[in-house]
């Protein structure tokens, strides 16, 4: 039973992610304010919640690793780093500005806390297999994690590497699909359907979770399975059924809010709604 003051807390902090998602974008002119807002409960449960990271956490060697392979949901990592203290808040108002560490895709040449430079839709999921390879390797208890989109599921390097953590039985590889059920050409069943995923997954070997996506504790539950020995020897994949540009009611599963600036009014709107 996970602790209701820990919910508390984590849900405090994924609103002032998602406000500073908005606050970001807004500054910035562009961006992608759905699939950042999606995948706050994700973020916030192994940033906030499983990881913790104290000073110079990222500089160690010995250390769980997360790679946000859909790279176009930036301003929710940089949101999440700052919300533990990795990048200062003010940063956060740079983000696309010409200079700045905060590219609209992680740039890990620019902000090292980056693990990987992402954007490119289906590669996250191989570097962090190889991860998951070297923690095995050196025998370390922790785990490799890649945040992926559901339209990011049709990259065929996606199943190669699927297919490769299942017949190796790569136990420290644990994949957090934020299936939003929504990309950028339109809605999954419109561009390309592959639902249900569960069943995909575990022909490879793979061992799966389900989860609301939007609901911190079942979040918190999910990533504190995958992290753990319950699964036994196998890789692992939580689904987290989200909403795209979830907080917001005008952003909700909308496809046109993939990618969208935000003007004054609408950031005073969704900050009214996402603050309470």
């Amino acid at each position: 039973m996970i602790d209701p003051h820990e919910i508390e807390r984590l849900e405090a902090s994924a609103r002032r992610i998602r406000a500073n998602i908005l606050r970001q974008i807004h500054v910035a002119g562009s961006g992608h304010p759905g699939g950042s807002m999606s995948c706050v409960e994700i973020l916030t449960a192994l940033f906030v919640h499983r990881i913790q990271p104290p000073a110079g956490w990222f500089g160690r060697n010995a250390r769980d690793r997360v790679i946000l392979s859909k790279g176009h949901a930036a301003p929710a990592l940089y949101a999440a780093f700052a919300e533990v203290g990795m990048i200062p808040d003010a940063e956060l108002d740079t983000l696309r500005q010409l200079g700045s560490r905060l590219q609209g895709h992680p740039d890990r040449t620019r902000l090292p806390e980056v693990e990987m430079s992402t954007g490119s839709l289906g590669q996250g999921l191989s570097v962090s297999l190889g991860i998951a390879l070297a923690l095995e390797l050196r025998n370390e208890p922790y785990y490799s994690y890649a945040i992926l989109g559901d339209g990011e599921i049709n990259s065929g390097q996606i199943w190669e590497a699927v297919a490769y953590a299942g017949a190796h039985k790569v136990d420290r590889l644990v994949a957090i699909l934020d299936a939003n059920g929504i990309q950028n050409d339109g809605r999954i069943e419109e561009v390309l359907e592959l639902r249900p995923y569960a069943p995909k997954f575990e022909a490879f070997g793979w061992a799966v979770r389900e989860c609301d996506g939007q609901t911190m504790a079942e979040v918190v539950a999910a990533v504190d399975w995958a992290s753990s020995d319950a699964p036994g020897k196998k890789p692992r994949l939580v689904i987290a059924h989200t909403t795209k540009g979830a907080g917001v009611s005008f952003m909700s599963d909308r496809a046109d809010w993939h990618s969208h600036t935000i003007n004054d009014a609408q950031l005073t709107a969704a900050l009214e709604e996402v603050m309470g």
